[in-house]
Formats: C-alpha cells, sequence, structure tokens
C-alpha cells in the first residue's frame, strides 16, 4: 500500500552477497548476512534503508551447486528480515560477476566494477521486477558505478544507441549521455512489468558526477558515491547546485578514523540539502562496526560518526514512498 508519506531514508551498505562464494550454507553463510545483523542496523542503528549490494550472474546462473532461485532466495530473506522491522532494501547492482577483472585500481587490486551494463541486466532487471512488483519495501538502484574503462581494461563495452539498441564496441571513453541512455533503458523494462518502482540512477565517474544524467520519468532519486579523495570543492558542482531541483541520495560515502572531519562536513552538506544516503560499508573497508562477520557491532570511530547522525529523528523530505510493512 503507498501511504503518501514523505520520508528521509538514511541507512547503510550491507555488502558481501556480491562476491562471498556459497558455502555449504548457501548465500546468506557465506557472506555472514543474518536476522541479527539486520536486527542490529534497524533497531540498533535506527536505519530505515539497508542497500544490498548484487551480483548479475549469480541472480541469473546461480554458483556453484547453488542455483539462481537459491541467490534470489537470499534477496529476499534479507528483504523480508528489513520489511519485518518498517525498513527498505535497496537492490543495488553491483557486480556483473565475480570472474571478469575489469583492469586493476590506482593500488594494483583487480577491479570488478564493469563501466556499464551489458545484454543481461536488461533480462535481470525484468526479473527482479516481476519477483518484487508487489513488495513495497524493495527500491531499485539501477548500476552501481558507470565510468570509463581503466587503461588496461580491454573487455568489449556495449552501449545503448541513440534508437535504443545495444551494440558491443571496444572499451572507450564515454559520457553522461551513455549512462543516461542505458538507465532509462533499463528503467523502462522494469516500469513495463513494476509502473510504480522508485528507481535510483548513479552518476558516472564512479557514481560521482551527476551532471548530464537526467531521466524524464517519475519517481525517480539521483544518486551520487562520495568518498575522502573527492575534493569538497567539487561537490556544489557535480551533484550539488545543478541538481538542486532533483531528489538526491548519497548512496555511498564512508571514511577512516582520519576522516572524521571530512564525515562531519559531509553530513552538514546533506542536512543542507536534504538528501538520504547509505554509509559504506557493514562489512567492508571503511568499516563501520568492528567485524558485523563475527557479530561484533562495535562502532568504529568512524561508525560512531554514521551511527550518531543515524539515531537522530528526521522530519526532512527525500521521496514520495511506500509503506514497506507487509503486515
Amino acid at each position: 500500500m503507498r501511504t503518501g508519506k514523505i520520508i528521509m531514508l538514511r541507512g547503510v551498505n550491507r555488502s558481501g552477497l556480491e562476491y562471498s562464494e556459497p558455502t555449504q550454507g548457501g548465500f546468506l553463510s557465506s557472506a555472514a548476512l543474518s536476522q541479527a545483523d539486520v536486527e542490529e542496523m534497524v533497531v540498533g542503528w535506527g536505519v530505515n534503508v539497508i542497500r544490498l549490494p548484487f551480483n548479475q550472474d549469480w541472480a541469473m546462473r546461480g554458483r556453484g551447486s547453488f542455483s539462481a532461485e537459491c541467490y534470489r532466495h537470499a534477496l529476499d530473506q534479507v528483504i523480508s528480515w528489513a520489511a519485518e522491522l518498517g525498513a527498505y532494501t535497496l537492490l543495488d547492482l553491483q557486480w556483473l560477476d565475480a570472474d571478469t577483472p575489469y583492469g586493476r585500481l590506482a593500488d594494483g587490486s583487480v577491479n570488478r566494477v564493469a563501466p556499464l551494463p551489458n545484454p543481461a541486466s536488461i533480462e535481470l532487471w525484468a526479473i527482479l521486477a516481476e519477483r518484487y512488483r508487489n513488495e513495497p519495501a524493495v527500491l531499485f538502484d539501477l548500476f552501481n558505478e558507470p565510468h570509463a574503462p581503466l587503461k588496461d581494461d580491454q573487455n568489449p563495452m556495449c552501449i545503448v544507441t541513440v534508437d535504443g539498441a545495444m551494440e558491443i564496441c571496444k572499451p572507450r571513453i564515454f559520457d553522461a549521455e551513455d549512462w543516461t541512455r542505458w538507465a532509462a533503458k533499463i528503467l523502462a523494462t522494469i516500469r513495463e512489468i513494476h509502473p510504480g518502482a522508485v528507481a535510483w540512477v548513479s552518476g558516472v565517474d564512479w557514481g560521482f558526477d551527476l551532471r548530464g544524467v537526467q531521466i524524464d520519468a517519475p519517481n525517480i532519486v539521483y544518486s551520487a558515491h562520495v568518498y575522502p579523495n573527492r575534493s569538497r570543492s567539487q561537490w556544489r558542482s557535480r551533484f550539488g547546485h545543478s541538481c538542486f531541483e532533483r531528489p538526491l541520495f548519497i548512496g555511498e560515502w564512508g571514511g577512516c578514523a582520519s576522516d572524521l572531519r571530512w564525515g562531519s562536513g559531509l553530513i552538514s552538506y546533506m542536512k543542507g540539502r536534504t538528501c538520504g544516503w547509505t554509509a559504506w560499508s557493514w562489512a567492508d573497508l571503511p568499516m563501520l562496526v568492528v567485524n558485523a562477520r563475527i557479530g561484533d557491532y562495535r562502532p568504529t570511530d568512524f561508525g560512531k560518526l554514521v551511527r550518531s547522525d543515524l539515531l537522530l529523528k528526521s522530519t526532512s523530505r527525500a521521496i514520495v514512498s511506500p509503506d514497506p510493512s507487509r503486515k
């Protein structure tokens, strides 16, 4: 049911399901994602939305001896735990698969985040739109962090042409228009099945830059990802002033003990901009808690900053939202 209530969505990212190889206990067990985890986030920290990164390939084909339905059931379970406590789940298409490297990052680590979706992403979102068309607790984050291919990423890349066709090409520099066409195509697929779906659209440049990203459709939330390596002087131009009339959400932000001043500044900025957010991360670096995988939910220094603000009740606007509770 829809209440028409305006709420501020604030919460955390609960990563793990996008990369944790299933063990004998299944996907949730390997990600150490439990009901206690969700209860601590919602009850202990006061979150009303959990951003849940997931793996496209596993949602469509499963992994090892575990089927795609097993993986989707894991998503169902987290959604159910959160909804029973009155919280939303924001499904985030984080990885296309766990096997393809998309170049190496500056620190030498392998990058698993694809620059853009691929044709299978259309099929995936059709499946999830059908699965959750009657589940008001589910929100849709279309694609994690669109970005130009890294220099050593030689994978073919799929673009959406002006007439809406999908075309495989060699890696190249792309712009906001390329991503906007992709986002519009995915959204059209979802809305054909689930007309009332509320969708998140990230900026380009790893989610940071929303300039030129605009979808002509209702119930869109624009999402920026911000970390301490991004200059504060760029916030206004990349996702602030130029996007002021559009619903803004900071889908990823986080830091370490040395970033507390930066984090406080971002919190003040988000309050001034009246935007919701999900901090990174409950289970991965930079950590919000000491070790969620073993149930040690003591906040880190940065986690204390996040938790303190979450526990401050806000009546500011975010989006017109359905009631997440199915009771």
